[in-house]
């Protein structure tokens, strides 16, 4: 069988790689699979090209089709009109798309155009926050998808409720988790560590990104003023997107502060930070997933998760976007009362080698 698979954003990355890893493992055992990789070019960045694809081992993408920028209605047209080219030119058996960027909807929409099945890796996980283009995104896909593999049962009941099929429901794990347990004894000291004399568990890891925390300058300066005012003087690492860099500068925090801004790092310095952190104070969705792995107390900065499991089970607090809602939680990190957490089922580093079983299986 011939896959595409469709990755536009650096975490998508992340959730491919162990699928390709999969299919070449399974292709050397004399399986009839083989992959192209397509990068939609919706995120670009030149460091991510240089060092990403090495760092997880992957080759690189097969086609790129350069669809970066613009408005989100812009970017979702340049990658179909893009990938129905690419598509026509390579037909395949099966795309195969993951996560929730607009990539993984506009991919989808064009395959079901074309009369080609969509399988969607990390499906049926909902927010319920329509504020979300990410939500967006998950709906659309979700609703053309032929087959939905799940990192959770609790995925597995949203698509049921909306009335998938149980028989093209596969509940395999979290590939992201692949990909972090694949790389935890590779993880890289990134050069902040000695510049700025960190120590294991005494600092805290920060990334905001998401406009409703960082857009607002009087909502993001009360944010960062409340992090620090809680945070009991030790060092604040706030590896800084480059749209909040801007806003975070012309705010006039200060080395004399305990922040340090610091820029984007790749993927095996910056989970070296998280793995060695005290806790993560976030607006992300998967490193929410990656820190309840690791046991790293996590502090998130949202409304609401499309990933309850690791509020329920892992080591996620969600306390909404007031500042007023920092303190609580940072004292109770302050007094060692975080909870311990665990690992949701099936997040043990063979999400992928299910994948690629279950699809075997179809298409043998």
């Amino acid at each position: 069988m011939n896959i595409t698979l469709i990755a536009g954003a650096r975490p998508n990355f992340m959730k491919v790689a162990p699928i390709i890893h999969a299919i070449q493992k399974a292709k050397n055992e004399g399986k009839d699979i083989y992959y192209r990789l397509v990068h939609t070019g919706q995120h670009y960045d030149q460091k991510m090209s240089d060092t990403f694809f090495k760092e997880l081992n992957i080759p690189e993408p097969d086609a790129n089709l350069g669809c970066g920028g613009g408005t989100q209605a812009e970017q979702t047209a340049a990658i179909m009109v893009a990938f129905e080219k690419e598509l026509l030119a390579n037909p395949t058996d099966l795309v195969l798309v993951v996560g929730d960027v607009t990539s993984t909807m506009a991919c989808s929409i064009v395959a079901k155009k074309l009369n080609t099945k969509v399988a969607h890796v990390e499906a049926g996980i909902r927010s319920g926050d329509l504020s979300m283009p990410e939500e967006i995104n998950r709906m659309v896909t979700d609703a053309i998808t032929d087959y939905f593999f799940t990192t959770t049962t609790i995925a597995n009941e949203n698509l049921s409720h909306l009335g998938v099929p149980d028989e093209k429901i596969f509940f395999v794990g979290n590939v992201m988790i692949d990909t972090l347990l694949a790389n935890r004894d590779r993880f890289v000291k990134p050069r902040v560590w000695d510049e700025k004399k960190l120590l294991k568990g005494q600092f805290i890891v920060i990334t905001l990104h998401r406009p409703a925390n960082v857009d607002e300058e009087d909502k993001f300066t009360r944010l960062m003023e409340a992090i620090v005012d809680a945070s009991k003087g030790v060092p604040l690492v706030f590896p800084v997107h480059p749209r909040t860099k801007k806003i975070i500068e012309s705010l006039h925090f200060s080395e004399s502060t305990s922040i340090h801004l610091i820029d984007p790092l790749g993927y095996l310095e910056f989970n070296y930070l998280v793995e060695n952190s005290k806790a993560v104070i976030t607006d992300s969705g998967g490193i929410t997933e990656e820190t309840t792995v690791m046991g790293i107390p996590c502090i998130t900065l949202r409304e609401n998760t499309e990933r309850p499991e690791t509020i329920t089970i892992g080591t996620n607090e969600l306390i909404g976007t007031h500042p007023n809602a920092i303190k609580p939680v940072m004292d109770k990190l302050f007094a060692g009362q975080w909870k311990k957490g665990g690992i949701p089922e099936l997040w043990d580093g063979k999400a992928a080698e299910r994948i690629v079983k279950e699809l075997l299986k179809i298409y043998g």
